[in-house]
C-alpha cells in the first residue's frame, strides 16, 4: 500500500471503510485477492499475495480484523537483505494488541503498519520511525509514504473524498464506486505544494497523484512503475449482522483495469 484513507466508526450502518492503492512495479509478480494461509500461520487470510519477496500489503481474517503497511519514503536509508515489511500484515492478523509492539523490533527499512477491527471503534498506527504507536478512536485518517496524517496532498484529498462519500452514500455499491473513482484519480498536485522528501521534482510529481503511472521509458531502465491495485473494503452493519466486503480491481501497465475481484464474509466471533 502507498495510500490509504481510513474512516473508524464514522456510521453506524458502516463501522470501518478502507481506500487503498498499492504502488509498486509492474515485473513484481503477485497474486490477487483470495483466501490463502501464509507459511508458519495459524490461519489464512485475505489478500494480494507478493510473489516475490512472500506476504501481502493488505489482508483481512476471519475474525475481521485488518491490516496494511505501506513504505517510508527515505531516499538513500533503504538496506538490502532486511525482514520484509510484507510478513507484517500476517503478522499483525495473528498478533494480539499486545504483542503489536514486538513487530517494531525486527529490523526493517522504513514502514508504516495500520491495524483495525472491522466492528470499528478501535485500531493502531505503528511505525519504526516513530517511537509511539497511536491507537486509532473514531474519525477519518490518512497515510500513504510519511507519518500517519501527513498532510501530503494526495492524502488529504483522499481523507475528505472518503469522508464526503460517507456522508453521502448509504448503499454499499454507492460507497465503493465513489471510493474507487476517488482513488482513480491520476491529477498530479501543484509544485507549490508538493512534499520534498529528498527525490528529484520530476519523480515527486509524478509521485503526488493518488494513481500512479510511471512507463518503463522514463523509469532509468527499469520496469513501469504505478497503482497496480486499487482496494476498498467496506464493513456493513446490516439487519443485525456485520458483512464485510474486499473489492481489489487491478491494472495494468498502460493503467488500464486488467482484472477485479470481490469477496464478502461474515467475521467469526
Amino acid at each position: 500500500m502507498c495510500l490509504v484513507a481510513m474512516a473508524v466508526s464514522q456510521s453506524e450502518r458502516f463501522p470501518l471503510v478502507v481506500a487503498s492503492n498499492r504502488d509498486e512495479f509492474f515485473d513484481r509478480e503477485a497474486a490477487p485477492l483470495a483466501w490463502w494461509q501464509p507459511e508458519g500461520a495459524p490461519r489464512p487470510l485475505l489478500g494480494g499475495r507478493d510473489l516475490s519477496a512472500g506476504g501481502t500489503w493488505l489482508g483481512l481474517s476471519r475474525a475481521g480484523r485488518l491490516a496494511l503497511v505501506t513504505n517510508v519514503r527515505e531516499p538513500g536509508r533503504f538496506e538490502a537483505g532486511m525482514a520484509s515489511r510484507g510478513a507484517l500484515v500476517p503478522a499483525a492478523l495473528a498478533a494480539s494488541d499486545d504483542e503489536l509492539q514486538a513487530l517494531l523490533e525486527v529490523p526493517r527499512n522504513g514502514f508504516n503498519l495500520l491495524v483495525a477491527d472491522t466492528r470499528g471503534g478501535r485500531g493502531r498506527w505503528l511505525s519504526n520511525r516513530s517511537p509511539q504507536p497511536q491507537p486509532l478512536g473514531p474519525g477519518v485518517y490518512g497515510l500513504s509514504n510519511a507519518g500517519l496524517d501527513t498532510p501530503w496532498p494526495k492524502t488529504r484529498i483522499l481523507k475528505q473524498r472518503l469522508g464526503d462519500a460517507m456522508a453521502r452514500h448509504d448503499r454499499v455499491d454507492d460507497l465503493v464506486q465513489a471510493s474507487f473513482r476517488a482513488l482513480a484519480d491520476g491529477a498530479m498536485a501543484p509544485d507549490e505544494a508538493l512534499p520534498r522528501t529528498g527525490i528529484p521534482l520530476e519523480r515527486e510529481r509524478q509521485l503526488s497523484a493518488a494513481f500512479i503511472r510511471i512507463p518503463a521509458a522514463e523509469n532509468s531502465g527499469r520496469s513501469a512503475y504505478g497503482t497496480r491495485c486499487s482496494t476498498v473494503v467496506v464493513a456493513e452493519q446490516h439487519t443485525g449482522a456485520l458483512q464485510v466486503w474486499v473489492i481489489e480491481r487491478r491494472f495494468d501497465a498502460q493503467g488500464q483495469i486488467s482484472g477485479e475481484t470481490t469477496a464478502q464474509f461474515q467475521p467469526e466471533d
